[in-house]
């Protein structure tokens, strides 16, 4: 077990966890800043003539491939990471992430070299993919092996909220681009700055992480010898297969939250609901702001009262948030603004889910086991959801993505009712066993 299990956060657990969380914001916002520009890149990476259906769905496509390669950085990263330690891959994923996203903002459109430009653009999001697929799963190994047991609920979302925090920053810059700028100087040159200054912060991330120390479980292992002798992927997919499928369903009601409620929501209504997009843009930084400050609430009452219970309890409150946001807008009952604020708030119930995937994996594998199971559930669920969103609101306008998010967290609930509740616990669920 972890020797300090029962003590308090100290500064040097406040330390990690904020320059980790700092690190993960600014990496994550290399991320997901395509998602905010997705419009003005359909226009400028596809011939004019295409259908906007079209356009829309290939803009996405474009976006799904970032998800589709995550699995590929997060498996070798992962069995890195279990081998020789994890403050090495979590350095190297930021550095990896920040040399596309530098790229992206210099990439030729299509006006100047025809179907080569969808292609550039295609690559780049492979490979912030695959560099995103070992900095997310590794950010909270990361953390939840710094911080005391009973802890790592609130570490966890600690670390989530640094990365919601990369798609408020991402909002943010969005914004004020849209204020800032008309849409003809933005379509000219001004597109590419949020990506150049993606780069930038990129490179911050990896100078603030020379400060962060070896997790001392992982430290604790390589002294008495226990790390991994095969292939930790192997021992996972043997061992512990049980606990990649709970992973796998509880990453897919993250996916549906955080993707359609807060990355494509704000397109979403401008094209359903002529919201105009500097108020589309507005509302979501404030529905992203309280997402990251409920990762914080969310972390503390699940320490407080357990993970299972809160969040199940969060999974409806979701449901109901995002349904009546869709709703509001629909038949004009609700304004955006506290609506959209109420439904971000909700969304960070998110923040729960990594501690109970943390916990369900032996430190020995619990890299490999954790970044196996999110990253292929978000490539396959959170790369096809802003596809399969945009295919159902021909079968229902108005309400598809609420009725996707909906499903999610009944299914969800669903889950853990049965896991946590239902069944017999488990020895040592916690998992945090050196």
């Amino acid at each position: 077990m972890n020797p300090a299990a029962d003590r308090p956060l100290d500064r040097r657990d406040l330390r990690t966890l904020g320059l980790a969380a700092l690190g993960g914001a600014l990496e994550f916002y290399d991320f997901v800043i395509f998602v905010f520009f997705a419009v003005i890149i359909g226009k400028l990476f596809f011939p004019p003539d295409t259908p906007e259906w079209l356009r829309q769905l290939q803009t996405y496509g474009l976006f799904a491939a970032g998800y589709l390669a995550r699995p590929i950085g997060g498996i070798v990263m992962a069995h890195y990471g279990d081998r020789i330690g994890r403050k090495k891959m979590f350095t190297l994923s930021v550095f990896l992430m920040s040399l596309p996203t530098l790229a992206l903002g210099l990439l030729p459109t299509y006006a100047s070299v025809g179907y080569a430009a969808p292609l550039l653009l295609l690559v780049m999001r492979l490979l912030q993919g695959a560099a995103i697929g070992g900095e997310i799963p590794g950010a909270w190994v990361f953390v939840s092996e710094h911080v005391p047991e009973r802890r790592v609920g609130f570490a966890c979302s600690a670390l989530t909220a640094g990365l919601t925090a990369g798609i408020l920053l991402g909002s943010l810059v969005a914004s004020a681009i849209n204020l800032s700028f008309t849409q003809a100087e933005i379509l000219d040159h001004v597109w590419r700055l949020p990506f150049l200054l993606g780069g930038v912060f990129g490179l911050i991330a990896v100078w603030l992480r020379r400060w962060l120390h070896e997790t001392p479980i992982f430290e604790a292992m390589r002294l008495q010898k226990q790390l991994s002798q095969e292939l930790p992927l192997k021992a996972v997919l043997r061992d512990h297969w049980r606990a990649v499928v709970g992973s796998m369903l509880l990453t897919w009601t993250l996916t549906a939250a955080i993707v359609v409620v807060i990355l494509m929501t704000p397109t979403l209504i401008q094209k359903m609901f002529a919201v105009p997009a500097p108020q589309a843009l507005f509302a979501n930084s404030v529905a992203t702001l309280c997402l990251t400050i409920g990762c914080l609430i969310y972390g503390l009452a699940a320490d407080r009262f357990g993970g299972p219970r809160v969040l199940l309890i969060g999974c409806f409150a979701l449901l109901g948030s995002t349904w009546a946001l869709y709703s509001g807008l629909a038949h004009g009952t609700l304004p955006l603004l506290p609506a959209y604020a109420v439904a971000g708030f909700c969304v960070a119930i998110v923040g729960v889910i990594p501690s109970l995937i943390v916990r369900a994996f032996p430190a020995a594998v619990r890299f490999s086991g954790l970044s196996f199971s999110y990253n292929m559930a978000y490539a396959i669920f959170g790369g096809l959801t802003p596809l399969l969103v945009s295919l159902a609101l021909k079968l229902s306008p108005q309400f598809a993505p609420a009725w996707y998010v909906g499903a999610l967290c009944l299914l969800c609930s669903g889950f853990v009712a049965i896991r946590y509740f239902l069944l017999p616990p488990r020895v040592a669920p916690a998992g945090l066993t050196a």
